[in-house]
This record gives C-alpha cells, sequence and structure tokens, in this order.
C-alpha cells in the first residue's frame, strides 16, 4: 500500500492531478487530490461522508471544472469546450447515486435513447443501441412505462442503460447498491462483472466495505478532499491504523479470517479470503484429524455445506 494516490510513468487511462475545488471558496471539496486509474480495473473510492468522491467523480466526466490541478483521460487534459466534453462524455459515463437526478423523459426507450440521439447518432443506430442497452440491463420490458412509475431498482437499471447506450469505455457508479434490497444488490453486482469482462473500467464509491473488498482490484482513500492512501483491497484493509482514521471498517470476512488465526484454527499463511466462498473453503482445508475438531458445530457445518455446494 502507498499514502496518496497512484502515479506511474507510462500514461493511465484516467489521470487526476493536484486536483482543488471548492463549493463555497471556503471550504475545499477536493484538496490537491492526485490519482492514476489505470485501464481495464474494478476500482473503489473510499471515504466517509464529505470526503470528496461524488466531488471527484463529477471532474472525472466534466461536469465540474477544477479550481486548480487537472484532469487527463487517455493522456489528453480535458478541455471545457463544448465540443470536447461531448467526446469526454463519449469515453466516460457516470451513473448519479440517485436515479432521479439522471431521467426525465416520458418513458424509458425515450430516456436511454436521449445521449445518442443528442449526439445526433443515425436513428438505426440510436435504436441498436438502446435495444443493446436494455437486453444488458435487462429493462427491455419496461421501454414504454413512464420513468416516474418505476421501483427505485429499475430506476438505477435504467440509468445504467442510459449510460451504456453511450458505450463509455469508463463507468463512475456513484454508490449504485445505496438503498438496494439485498437480493438487488446481487443482480446489480453480476451486472457490474457482464460490464468488466465486455472490457469496460468501472470505478465505483460504497459505504458497503464487504462489497468493496470482494469485488474491487484497486482501492483509494479519500479524506478532506485528499487521497491519503491507494493499495489492494488486501493492503487497504488489512491498516487497521488507516481504517480508523478514516471512519472504515473492516469487513467481516477479515475479522472472522483474524479471530480464526488468532485461536490457531486457520494457517498465518494462507492467502486472506476476498468473500464468504473463499473463507469457508479455507477452513475447509484444516486438517480434519486436527485443528478442524475445535471448529464450533456452526462453522463446521458452514465450511463443508459451502465446499460441497
Amino acid at each position: 500500500m502507498k499514502k496518496g494516490g497512484l502515479k506511474e510513468a507510462r500514461p493511465q487511462l484516467i489521470a487526476v492531478e493536484n486536483l482543488s475545488f471548492s463549493y463555497d471558496k471556503r471550504v475545499l471539496a477536493l484538496d490537491r487530490a492526485s490519482m492514476s486509474i489505470p485501464r481495464g480495473r474494478k476500482v473503489v473510492i473510499l471515504g466517509a461522508n464529505g470526503a470528496g468522491k461524488s466531488t471527484l467523480f463529477l471532474h472525472l466526466n466534466g461536469i465540474l471544472r477544477p479550481k486548480s490541478g487537472r484532469v487527463l483521460v487517455e493522456g489528453q487534459e480535458v478541455e471545457y469546450s463544448r465540443s470536447h466534453l461531448s467526446e469526454l462524455r463519449k469515453k466516460v459515463g457516470i451513473i448519479f447515486q440517485d436515479p432521479d437526478q439522471q431521467l426525465f423523459s416520458v418513458n424509458v426507450f425515450q430516456d436511454i435513447s436521449f445521449g445518442p440521439m443528442n449526439l445526433k447518432y443515425p436513428r438505426a443506430e440510436v435504436k441498436r443501441r438502446v435495444e443493446q442497452a436494455m437486453e444488458i440491463t435487462r429493462v427491455a420490458d419496461l421501454q414504454g412505462r413512464p420513468t416516474h412509475q418505476l421501483s427505485h431498482g429499475q430506476k438505477k437499471r435504467v440509468a445504467i442503460a442510459g449510460v451504456l447506450a453511450m458505450d463509455p469505455e469508463v463507468i463512475i457508479l456513484d454508490e449504485p447498491t445505496a438503498s438496494l434490497e439485498p437480493c438487488l444488490v446481487e443482480e446489480m453486482m453480476q451486472l457490474f462483472e457482464t460490464l468488466h469482462q465486455a472490457g469496460k473500467t468501472l470505478i465505483m464509491s460504497t459505504h458497503d466495505m464487504d462489497l468493496a473488498y470482494g469485488w474491487a482490484d484497486l482501492c483509494f482513500v479519500l479524506n478532506q478532499g485528499r487521497v491519503v492512501a491507494h493499495g489492494s483491497p488486501e493492503e487497504i484493509f488489512s491498516d487497521q491504523p488507516l481504517l480508523r482514521q478514516n471512519n472504515l471498517q473492516q469487513p467481516w470476512v477479515l475479522k472472522v479470517r483474524e479471530k480464526l488465526t488468532a485461536m490457531g484454527l486457520l494457517a498465518a499463511s494462507i492467502c486472506p479470503p476476498r468473500t464468504e466462498a473463499q473463507l469457508f473453503a479455507a477452513m475447509n482445508c484444516i486438517d480434519s484429524s486436527g485443528m478442524k475438531s475445535n471448529l464450533s458445530p456452526e462453522l463446521y457445518l458452514a465450511s463443508n455445506t459451502t465446499a460441497k455446494s
């Protein structure tokens, strides 16, 4: 793990250099923030409320213009003319935490088609893009429905479809699972995995530490507008002082792993599990003639059931 933002010699897909911004000219929402995001990664931006996550996202898409510093996409500094911003938003799409901020057309089909239509694509191309986006997000059956009649989860999927219709290389997700039921969170994460497998670079903010730890391959930590650390999920979430200083919690998988290791039930050399399934698999590898007999009946049953499923 390294303190501050990631900087590399070769051009990154997105780079932020000493970015500062203030809404009221008194308190900095971003304070010389720097980071580099490689192509094709699953990135999570962590931080307490007010850390600057949403403000950062609005800069990556050109919605906000920095007070100082700069944003680069594919090595080119973002410019703020209408034509340059139009090109930027073809590459970098953003999905807001509140889908009502993003949906404003009469029905679902019209809302998803707004972006491609605004870019003056031929009607046949607009139709193709919208149908493909609806298929990926599974909202085709909703295409004629008024957007105000949709559930919160449906609105989220339609908002994602609207971004996908633009076919951006980077998709920014501002707390995409907030206020969703657990089953809908699972569906949403499956969708994001599909997008990643298709080559998209995904940048997400979330307050769900278990989700962040199990999903991301690169994490950045923001505090009072500054990037204070970056690294792999294992590095970030194993750093207890860093978590305490930034009001972040350790994922339960790591808590259980550390407890079992302290009890002598798991070897310290075992690679830290990222998910529930990996934790149970590690538990199932314990020598049945030795340490496994010391597990509680509930943990023993859980490890065997998971391993067999």
